[in-house]
């Protein structure tokens, strides 16, 4: 008797943890330079299967572009190496002498990781190298629209880790994906951590499962140009930034916002660096497609400028990379303020920075809190006053969103999953890796007294402490003194 898709699909994930659970229980025991080999063998062969990786996730998706997606699978496999290969996960992995306190590292277990069709396998890769390198193992729940690049990815880290002496299925990816299935592996009691990158739909499961889950929000980025910015080198990052994987990563700019001294030289410098600006008429056509129902149109993803204006019914030269609207109001059911992941930029005109700070924080509210802000200014008093005050994780200064925020570009951690923070009802604001996997047993040594200073006497009017009310006297006196 054939079981139903829903069914089936349950009883793969039944199976699957089964057998990852096993495979965890022996990849706990490799030592640091086993776990190593292996790490770095599944980054070597990541490298050599980018290309062939990328060209199936814009075949079968339809999302983004090959070059692109090749510099993804890169970015998550060789930068994310250089962030991890010296870490310590396996025994003590640091130990303070002068407190004698020693920190030892212990695994989470069995992982599942949800995947998006947007970053399929570059989203794979990364959480598999994570994972594996805090002795973790993984399941993978791919998006439906995303499976055969997204098991093949599974498939080469996989072999990759058997290959340098991992065991057997310790890299696992669903072939019956759906609803019902990433609700019973997320749930499932032999699964330890929950790892959700999605949507807001997926992320709310993730956290509702009832596990230790790390997820993430929506990213409806604004970046502020100040008058200070280097206008030419502004222009030129934020729209190399907007475009990459024709928008489909979610720390990439959805809304620029200008001081109005400089926003007829800005627009000069954005039709320079490849943006195509709207007329008023094509704005209304554009808008018309980006919302569906009141939520962003799926069908517009990830789509080329090209693409996106024939759809709405204009042209664009060829060599756009970037589509300009400009808009003056913002809320959750205006086409141009919401999150577009597509090649889709707002404009907005402010009269100083302190206009363009309100701004910044309305474009948040409406769906990007505790995510990304980028800012383009020299003004160090302008650039403290954003950062001090906005409900972002990642503020990025004088560089694109989409690198900066994941860590391509800036000094912070080679992530693709990126924490919001309570903000965006996250558990952390971090870009997430291996450090976020791994349990941590201190083992601390006493070195000091309680109350050195008290004479502890047998018969005492305070039963409980053993100690005279005078010592309890004395001892408040000399903590309030130290105040």
């Amino acid at each position: 008797m054939e079981l139903d898709r829903d069914l089936l699909s349950i009883q793969e994930v039944r199976n699957k943890v089964t057998l990852s659970k096993i495979a965890q229980e022996k990849l706990e025991q490799h030592s640091q330079n086993n776990i190593d080999k292996i790490v770095f063998n599944m980054v070597e062969k990541a490298v050599q299967h980018a290309t062939e990786l990328a060209e199936l996730a814009v075949e079968e998706t339809g999302f983004g572009n090959v070059r692109d997606k090749v510099i993804k699978n890169l970015f998550a496999s060789e930068n994310v190496y250089e962030a991890i290969k010296d870490m310590k996960t396996v025994g003590i992995i640091h130990e303070d002498v002068e407190k004698k306190v020693w920190e030892i590292a212990a695994p989470f277990g069995v992982i599942a990781g949800i995947v998006p069709s947007t970053n399929p396998t570059s989203t794979i890769i990364f959480k598999a190298l994570i994972a594996i390198k805090a002795r973790n193992t993984i399941i993978f729940s791919p998006h439906p629209s995303a499976l055969k690049c997204s098991l093949l990815a599974a498939k080469i880290m996989h072999d990759a880790a058997i290959q340098a002496g991992a065991p057997e299925n310790c890299i696992l990816c669903l072939e019956h994906p759906a609803f019902e299935s990433s609700k019973e592996l997320m749930s499932h009691r032999e699964v330890d951590l929950v790892l959700a990158t999605g949507g807001p739909g997926m992320v709310k499961s993730a956290y509702s499962s009832g596990k230790p889950a790390y997820g993430v929000g929506p990213g409806n980025v604004p970046v502020y140009v100040h008058e200070s910015a280097d206008l030419k080198q502004a222009a030129k990052y934020i729209i190399e930034s907007k475009s990459f994987d024709h928008g489909t990563i979610c720390a990439s700019e959805q809304s620029v916002v200008v001081d109005e001294r400089i926003k007829a030289q800005f627009i000069i410098e954005l039709k320079n660096a490849g943006a195509y600006v709207l007329e008023k008429e094509e704005k209304e056509k554009l808008a018309s497609i980006i919302l569906d129902n009141k939520r962003l149109n799926a069908g517009i993803v990830g789509k080329s400028p090209k693409w996106l204006a024939e759809k709405a019914g204009f042209h664009v030269p060829s060599a756009t990379k970037v589509i300009v609207g400009e808009e003056e109001e913002i809320a959750k059911n205006i086409p141009f303020a919401i999150e577009k992941l597509s090649p889709i930029l707002a404009f907005y005109t402010v009269k100083n920075w302190r206009e363009g700070c309100e701004t910044c924080m309305h474009l948040l509210e409406v769906g990007g809190l505790g995510h990304t802000l980028g800012i383009h200014a020299t003004d160090d008093a302008v650039i403290r006053e954003f950062a001090l005050k906005k409900p972002a994780s990642r503020i990025v200064i004088n560089t694109g969103t989409t690198f900066g925020g994941i860590g391509a570009t800036t000094g912070i951690f080679p992530s693709m999953t990126l924490g919001c923070g309570s903000f965006g009802n996250n558990i952390t604001s971090d870009n997430i890796g291996p450090q976020h996997l791994m349990n941590i047993k201190r083992v601390a040594f006493g070195i000091r007294e309680m109350y050195p200073e008290v004479n502890r006497v047998e018969e005492s009017p305070s039963v409980e402490l053993g100690i005279s009310e005078e010592d309890i006297k004395r001892i408040v006196e000399q903590v309030l003194s130290k105040l």
